[in-house]
């Protein structure tokens, strides 16, 4: 680090959102944009915010800028990066679902982990991550050396705790927000939610579209409906999440799983697959075997019957998500860039 009265050492930041990112990648991105000058006021930043993936902006004038800025270290908040850069980096990974289940993906999305992907932690100094389940995906699937990678656990946003007013629709319902991919194992929700019994008035509310041909008509009764909210704003979000019975999350991994977090932090039990549940949410939520219908079912109905339960869960979710905050993420980010530059 340079002495006081000498000019701070400068940070670039790849803060780039993308069509490629997903929402939680985009929040990442976005919260240490804004909270690192605040947290962190020792380094100067640099922000890189314009250029698509893949293309002449991505991979010519976004590392000729950083080269003409005079960075000193850059960060890439994301896997999208440069094939060539001039300038000492530490790279963000939030998970290698792509490489663990390749199965639903395009069949051009490994061969870019293996090249562009491989070499971007390969000449990083650091490789940052959210979870320490990820760390053996990075060593088996990019070869990466676990002594330069560091865990750092996402964050939520305070308004996440603020009073709302709950969502009231006209039943009783359990929550769902996230893609609809396949790794996301929305059949096993699916099945579930079908088998609980119908002595309980509840629905099925998903985020985003519907785009399962016909599946959440042939679900959905006279007594109960599954209801595909399409897009949701960050205020009708928090309502939902406050109005919810439960968050199910039922993907068959996850990297961090924000919407756990959020609902936790808005009072909502988590009931989540076994495989998906980062280790700092380990404690707060009610897990099932992963692919286990009957498993998730028992586990929704025994919330639903124990209101005792429900109070612990959310006692629990508010404590661990009051822990895990953007400040927190944003200054244990700047301390491995501290570390970067004192090795």
């Amino acid at each position: 680090m340079e002495s006081a009265g000498t000019a701070l050492v400068r940070i670039g930041l790849d803060a780039r959102l993308t069509d490629q990112m997903s929402a939680g990648m985009k929040t990442y991105v976005s919260q240490l944009r804004a909270r690192l000058p605040c947290v962190a006021p020792e380094f100067e930043y640099r922000t890189f915010g314009r250029g698509r993936n893949f293309g002449y902006d991505e991979q010519v004038r976004l590392p000729l800028a950083m080269r003409a800025a005079r960075v000193r270290l850059v960060h890439f908040l994301s896997l999208y990066v440069p094939v060539l850069s001039f300038t000492p980096s530490v790279i963000t990974i939030h998970d290698l679902i792509h490489l663990r289940f390749p199965q639903y993906f395009k069949a051009k999305v490994a061969p870019y982990y293996h090249t562009v992907v491989r070499l971007a932690c390969a000449r990083a100094r650091r490789v940052i991550t959210d979870d320490e389940r990820t760390v053996a995906d990075l060593r088996r699937f990019l070869g990466v050396d676990r002594r330069k990678v560091r865990v750092i656990p996402l964050g939520v946003d305070e308004s996440f705790f603020a009073p709302v007013t709950p969502h009231r629709g006209a039943r009783p319902y359990l929550l769902y927000v996230g893609n609809h991919r396949p790794h996301k194992n929305l059949a096993t929700l699916f099945e579930a939610w079908s088998r609980i019994d119908p002595g309980h008035a509840l629905d099925l509310y998903l985020t985003g579209p519907d785009d399962f041909a016909g599946e959440l008509q042939r679900r959905s009764t006279a007594g109960r409906a599954v209801v595909a909210l399409g897009d949701v704003s960050a205020q009708a979000l928090r309502a939902y999440y406050a109005g919810a019975s439960a968050l199910v999350q039922p993907a068959l991994t996850e990297g961090f799983g924000l919407p756990m977090l959020e609902a936790m932090a808005a009072g909502t039990p988590v009931v989540a697959a076994a495989d998906s549940v980062p280790q700092p949410l380990a404690e707060a939520a009610r897990v099932f075997a992963t692919r286990d219908a009957e498993a998730l079912r028992a586990c929704v109905e025994e919330l639903l019957a124990t209101p005792g339960l429900r109070a612990r869960c959310v006692d629990v979710g508010l404590a661990t998500a009051r822990t895990l905050s953007w400040d927190r993420c944003a200054r244990a980010t700047a301390d491995v860039y501290r570390e970067v530059m004192t090795a």
